[in-house]
């Protein structure tokens, strides 16, 4: 039987008359890998920070495990501004860097009373590796600066240095807030290999659905204040839930046929039966309370008609971009058709938004141009957002764009029943907007830019903070757009669905036009790049041939005394490691005192970077022979 890790039993939370989730229970066991789900708003971070326990809550209980490791990556987590990246990770709170503090403590103090134990527990949890732990994981995810200041990165650069963070201690439980956010596709992919392949125990929190479908081994929906847990991946909780809500509407379409029958009957009992009918009263307004319970599968309803475009979209003639010694664009020149769906990938710094920018005004080309048609209305959703007053209304940042919306064909809808289609209530629209989740702001975001009813959508990361539920609503949207569009993404469920073709950034001006979406790009690349690898190994040979033998072997021999040195290095090095193997038996025993713990404790750190130097030197005599 599984091992219990966590367990939730009643949980109860709400902000003042909104209801999050009432009296909801489930667990995760050792090896279990849940992804959670639900539309914006419903409590899914509020979720995550009462477990890892950040947040209050108004009933239940939250059980972990005795002595559980637990990590948690937090949607927008924050470090002091004058750490460095490496020392952000030592800063962490976690039971390896709480250790390695205490170490340090013991040797500054001179009292080496606890010494013993400290040094026990360091090596059962692997703590002297710790750092080059930080580096490898941090290195996978493209931060290499070490000493860069934490007040230096970006937001999306902080949240990797906190992913890293987590990742670093190898915890029992991890917990994770849109761990996908901000990492290019192939971090994404790395980091998608290094959960498959670890034996974490998972809950996690992510728009991503390849991830899900990949990653996670059950599924929680929270939906209507309750949970429902789906025993499957994400492909399996679609197909199911379908089935849940099915269910749920023939039971209100029955709940409906009743009601009618007790209205019937409501309206023809004589008031002298009130009394004795008071149970089938109170039956009726239950009836009536489930018959008026809409299924709301909380799609975003996106129709709006499209101004009319032009054949002539835009056209980019010898366009040139760079930033110092970085390219972005080298004599790029494309012609834009009409009702395109071009979507745009690539790592991080490659150059994907500044193109959008260059495109849409905000930025310049160094040389060249961008053509623009004369029909063409832009509808630009950035990766920066819109910054709303967050003192405002939610009704109030509508209404400051437009009182009235013109669909076409005579439809007009007031700012608040346009609202009501992007799932803001007359309630919510009323509220400020600094009560509105981050996914309910981006969702605002994205009403106000549909708002002007434009032509041509260019959408710079639009799948972050969104839920799942509104990138349904908006892939079926964008696939049947009367106008174009293009998409930068590095959502790979999201490009598959929306785009006709690809423009690939490369880095330094390299971009590859490709005819298909991501999943036909990516099996592509990956021929490509074995095809490369294979070439690479044949022209080797070819590449030494033309330098004469005798220089070669000139240039290799080494010198009678670096011969001496080999010699005495391949001696010395095994012997270096023989004395640390056995001053580590030694520290583990449990016999040794306090003075002799602590001269070999300093020997063994002495003998690790010997090693290593002489272990670099032998390579690189090694190389000569």
């Amino acid at each position: 039987m599984a091992t219990p890790y966590l367990q939730i039993d009643g949980l109860t939370k709400s902000f003042g008359d909104l209801v999050l989730f009432q009296d909801i229970s489930f667990g995760i066991a050792e090896g279990q890998r849940i992804g959670l789900i639900a539309k914006n708003g419903s409590g899914k971070t509020t979720l995550l920070n009462i477990i890892a326990g950040k947040e209050p809550y108004e009933g239940g209980s939250v059980v972990f495990r005795r002595d559980l490791k637990v990590a948690y990556l937090e949607q927008d987590p924050h470090y002091p501004a004058q750490l460095t990246v490496l020392e952000a990770c030592f800063r962490s709170d976690n039971e390896v860097t709480n250790l390695i503090a205490e170490y340090e403590r013991i040797m500054e103090s001179g009292n080496h009373a606890h010494l013993n134990d400290v040094l026990q527990r360091m090596d059962m949890l692997k703590a002297w590796d710790y750092e080059q732990r930080a580096k490898q994981i941090l290195s996978q995810l493209k931060i290499k600066n070490f000493d860069q200041k934490i007040s230096e990165l970006s937001g999306g650069q902080l949240k990797r240095v906190a992913l890293a963070n987590v990742l670093i201690t190898e915890p029992d439980l991890i917990i994770l807030d849109e761990p996908t956010n901000h990492l290019d596709l192939d971090m994404t992919e790395w980091l998608e290999e290094y959960l498959q392949r670890s034996r974490l125990s998972l809950l996690m929190v992510t728009h991503d659905r390849y991830f899900l479908d990949r990653v996670c081994s059950e599924i929680i929906e929270i939906d209507q204040q309750q949970i429902f847990q789906y025993k499957g991946n994400y492909s399996y909780f679609l197909e199911k839930r379908q089935e849940r809500i099915n269910a749920q509407n023939a039971e209100t379409d029955r709940a409906n046929n009743l009601l009618r029958k007790e209205l019937e009957w409501m309206c023809r009992q004589p008031q002298a039966r009130a009394t004795k009918a008071k149970s089938r009263i109170d039956a009726f307004y239950d009836l009536e309370k489930k018959a008026q319970q809409v299924r709301d599968a909380g799609n975003v309803r996106l129709e709006m008609k499209g101004v009319y475009i032009g054949n002539k979209i835009f056209e980019a003639k010898h366009v040139y971009k760079s930033f110092g010694d970085v390219k972005i664009l080298e004599d790029f020149n494309y012609t834009f058709a009409r009702y395109e769906k071009m979507g745009i990938v690539g790592n991080n710094g490659t150059g994907k938004s500044t193109f959008v920018k260059m495109l849409t005004g905000e930025a310049q080309p160094d040389k060249g141009e961008f053509d623009i048609g004369e029909t063409v209305t832009f509808g630009y959703y950035s990766q920066d957002g819109l910054q709303f007053d967050e003192q405002m209304k939610v009704i109030d940042v509508v209404q400051n764009i437009a009182e009235v919306i013109d669909l076409g064909n005579g439809n007009r809808l007031t700012a608040s029943q346009f609202l009501q289609h992007f799932l803001f209530p007359p309630e919510k629209q009323h509220n400020y907007v600094y009560k509105l989740s981050g996914g309910e702001k981006r969702r605002l975001y994205l009403c106000t830019v549909l708002i002007k009813n434009p032509n041509f959508l260019v959408l710079d990361e639009p799948t972050n903070d969104l839920d799942i539920m509104t990138l349904n609503i908006l892939e079926e949207y964008l696939q049947s757009f009367k106008g174009c569009v293009i998409v930068v993404s590095h959502d790979r469920y999201f490009m598959d669905k929306v785009v006709d073709h690809l423009l690939a950034f490369s880095g330094q001006a390299r971009i590859k036009d490709f005819p298909g979406n991501y999943s036909e790009y990516r099996a592509w690349k990956e021929i490509q790049d074995s095809k490369e690898k294979e070439a690479n190994l044949l022209a080797k040979p070819k590449e030494e041939k033309p330098k004469p033998q005798q220089k070669k072997e000139e240039k290799k021999r080494l010198s009678f005394k670096e011969n001496r040195e080999f010699e005495e290095l391949d001696e010395l090095i095994p012997k270096l490691e023989a004395e640390k193997s056995q001053l580590e038996t030694e520290l583990s025993s449990g016999t040794l005192s306090t003075d002799d713990l602590l001269a070999k404790s300093n020997r063994i750190s002495e003998l690790i970077v010997e090693i290593d130097e002489k272990t670099m030197r032998w390579m690189e005599l090694s190389e000569w022979l």
